[in-house]
């Protein structure tokens, strides 16, 4: 029974490694396929001839290097202030007890609740008037508003579970309420900063919605406009669009590896703590 039990965990653990790799495979395919490949054969049917000439289109034809630096600029900008301003807030919420702390912590949350569809207009009038429409700036403030409620809520949780005797021996040695944030707090809370760190990544990485509200002109797009790049009034080049999004999609790939023993370690750790 025991050894029917592990079988059928391995099974099942083994569809779902299937079923998370295939996508990422099956595109790998489409990006080396022409469009008669893509349209007339069977829709699993491997490449008859690869087309790496799809990759060279999408690296040139696609601005990819361009769009590459826009999207790593924004995300890497975003990043920096999400993880300091979350984590100063979560501090300051977590491990203080003052007036206005759940006043504080309830806004956070009611801005988890907040689509981000329902304030591309008023944020288009408001960046029209502080003449930042069109500018990284409008992609920047925009994304830390939106990223920093849920990194808020992930770095709380990690907080309150950290022992205060920690913090009241370094009260007792003269340490005062920054140094003990920056020198003890912050490194105890790599784990659910990584998360955060990965979490954030992603969600500004791939978002279009806003980069084709506020963003207009051509040298400042981001990786996603690529794609069209490839369509236009009477064709679309599907292969070369396949290879722009295993291109786009290698950086993500990148992070996630590098990242992934500390993404591991950062969400068993806000369970535990939190």
């Amino acid at each position: 029974m025991k050894a029917l039990s592990k079988g059928i965990v391995y099974a099942v653990f083994a569809i779902l490694v299937i079923t998370q790799i295939y996508p990422l495979f099956w595109l790998i395919l489409y990006s080396l396929k022409n469009n008669e490949q893509i349209l007339g054969s069977s829709f699993f049917s491997l490449p008859t001839t690869p087309q790496w000439t799809n990759y060279r289109d999408a690296y040139k034809s696609g601005h990819y290097l361009q769009y590459l630096g826009n999207s790593v600029f924004v995300t890497l900008v975003t990043l920096i202030c999400v993880i300091v301003l979350s984590s100063m807030v979560a501090y300051a919420i977590s491990r203080f007890k003052w007036r206005y702390g759940p006043i504080v912590t309830l806004i956070f949350l009611m801005g988890m609740m907040i689509p981000m569809q329902a304030t591309l207009l008023p944020l288009m009038v408001i960046f029209k008037h502080m003449h930042i429409l069109d500018t990284r700036w409008a992609l920047v403030l925009p994304y830390i508003a939106f990223s920093t409620p849920i990194s808020v809520f992930i770095l709380s949780g990690f907080m309150r579970g950290i022992p205060a005797e920690i913090e009241e021996s370094a009260f007792i040695d003269g340490a005062n309420v920054y140094r003990i944030f920056r020198s003890i707090i912050l490194p105890i809370s790599v784990p659910p900063i990584m998360t955060v760190v990965i979490l954030t990544f992603i969600t500004i990485w791939n978002e279009y919605i806003m980069a084709a509200t506020f963003i207009s002109s051509e040298k400042l797009k981001t990786l996603p406009f690529g794609i069209y790049t490839f369509v236009s009034q009477y064709n679309v080049n599907y292969g070369a669009i396949g290879a722009f999004l295993v291109l786009g999609a290698l950086p993500v790939l990148l992070v996630y590896f590098v990242l992934s023993e500390r993404i591991t370690k950062g969400m068993v750790a806000g369970a535990v703590k939190g």
